[in-house]
């Protein structure tokens, strides 16, 4: 069995690394359990089925494209039969799991990336061949999840990443491609365009094509130097990664993440000062468990609602506040109690909002938060927000809330097309009967 890491944990060198990719994921999930869906075009929309963030190989080939608003392509959806899911992440979240599962037996390390990409340590593996291993691997998540994937290895992360991409694109490799090889890599290196490497940003490819650098095999030639003046620690790391040295060899120093933010869109606009507030207050208990999580403690925090600035003729209105939190805090109960007084501050009655949000900046570590000399009992309300995310974490989000959020929430997003959760919820569990 192999062992988990999760998203964002420290990764141990590694000079065998696979990546594994789910094809087009939350399709995937929905046809696993919905058959009639297979073989035709779908689209998965993202919250509030608002833009399309998923797609089947037969919607991309119709022109549908990461983005697209449901409401200004859905003619063009109806005119050739596409099928509309509204996003489901309850089931996403534990398919994912189920990959998991399928693919530790093939590996010394298992690392989640993200929901549908993991990383490998392959190297116990490595005098085996390790395109049969691959394809062995894939053949277990097709059985256990119906979910179809690419595998790419390589000597390094980025590498691996690269190799993923060059297995789902090109035919040639049959799902699976073997980097580890210098020549192969160096022919695949040369005709990756720069911009596609993973870790290059616009304006990185922009800055890299002015000095004639369009492949990931011309980004793999620069000094570091020259790579560190250009972009930063970040390109440098890239440029030993795609050299084959993995990023723990070189010094880097990792980014402090500076901010964060709780949003959304309403299913149906609010009107009233009461229901924005409970919206706001679910916002607030989000962004401290977000917090918690990441152990940070926010400095600032800003609230902001509006109305829908696309709507012709409907009247207009943003609100927002930010205010300084003294003590830093994560603690939801805080955050709410701020959140509330910028609402209540920049309240304007007549209109229709229809998105609000918590926005977080000044994070810091939550053991280097600065001391002040009035402070209450803080180990008491970190082991009461301990308790909280335990109860909500067992029993399910909204468990338990404060009074102020409430049990209604009629502003939730739309999704008028989710599928069950399959998987989750008993009642939606499918049925099987045999005569």
């Amino acid at each position: 069995m192999g062992r988990r890491r999760g998203a964002g944990a420290a990764v141990q060198a590694m000079t065998t690394v696979a990546l594994i990719d789910c094809n087009n994921y939350y399709v995937s999930c929905e046809r696993a359990f919905d058959a009639s869906l297979n073989g035709v075009p779908v689209v998965v929309a993202s919250n509030n089925d608002g833009c399309a963030i998923a797609r089947s190989s037969e919607a991309k080939a119709l022109g549908v494209k990461m983005g697209d608003p449901i409401h200004l392509i859905r003619d063009r959806l109806t005119k050739h039969g596409v099928v509309v899911r509204s996003s489901n992440y309850t089931l996403y979240g534990d398919m994912q799991r189920r990959v998991v599962a399928a693919v530790e037996e093939f590996a010394s390390e298992v690392e989640i990336y993200s929901i549908d990409e993991t990383f490998l340590n392959l190297e116990p593996f490595a005098d085996r061949d390790l395109v049969d291993h691959a394809n062995a691997m894939r053949d277990q998540v097709r059985r256990w999840t119906t979910i179809p994937t690419c595998v790419g290895i390589a000597p390094t992360k980025t590498l691996a990443k690269l190799a993923n991409a060059a297995a789902k694109k090109n035919p040639l490799f049959d799902g699976v491609a073997d980097l580890r090889d210098p020549v192969l890599r160096s022919w695949v290196l040369d005709r990756f365009p720069a911009g596609d490497v993973w870790g290059i940003g616009r304006a990185t490819a922009t800055k890299l094509a002015e000095i004639g650098i369009t492949t990931a095999g011309q980004i793999r030639d620069m000094q570091l130097k020259q790579a560190r003046g250009l972009g930063t620690v970040v390109l440098e790391r890239l440029v030993a990664e795609l050299q084959g040295v993995a990023a723990s060899a070189v010094e880097v120093i990792e980014p402090q993440r500076r901010g964060m933010a709780v949003t959304r869109s309403f299913g149906t606009p609010v009107h009233d000062l009461e229901t924005l507030m409970g919206a706001v207050a679910q916002y607030a208990m989000r962004a401290g468990e977000k917090l918690r999580q990441h152990g940070l403690v926010a400095g600032q925090l800003t609230v902001f609602f509006h109305t829908n600035r696309f709507k012709a003729g409907a009247g207009q209105y943003q609100g927002a506040r930010r205010m300084s939190l003294h003590p830093m805090t994560a603690d939801s109960l805080e955050l709410l109690a701020a959140a509330r007084r910028g609402v209540e501050a920049a309240w304007r009655d007549g209109y229709a909002y229809t998105k609000a949000g918590i926005m977080l900046d000044d994070l810091v570590a939550a053991e280097l938060r600065p001391r002040t000399l009035f402070e209450g009992d803080v180990e008491r309300r970190e082991r009461l927000m301990t308790a909280l995310d335990e109860v909500n974490g067992r029993f399910g989000k909204f468990t338990a809330v404060p009074a102020a959020q409430g049990f209604r929430r009629d502003w939730k997003m739309r999704a008028e097309n989710r599928s069950p959760a399959w998987t989750t919820r008993i009642e939606d569990v499918p049925m099987v009967s045999a005569d």
